[in-house]
């Protein structure tokens, strides 16, 4: 699946996410879900909040990983 623009991420889904920093734009090696409220991202596993701002998604692909 190709990126898509962060805008366009759905809710309460695996999601992998890519952010760009000063070193160019890198991919989370976790799978993180959009959350509604104070916590927009969090981890898919322990539903940690991840700090982070991130610019594309694309579904996470378990069989990649």
């Amino acid at each position: 699946m190709q990126w898509q623009p962060i805008s366009t991420a759905p809710f309460d889904r695996d999601l992998e996410l890519a952010v760009i920093d000063r070193d160019g734009a890198h991919a989370l090696v976790f799978p993180c879900r959009r959350t509604p409220g104070t916590a927009p991202w969090v981890k898919s596993a322990t539903g940690e909040k991840v700090q982070v701002s991130p610019t594309h998604w694309r579904e996470w692909d378990t069989q990649m990983r």
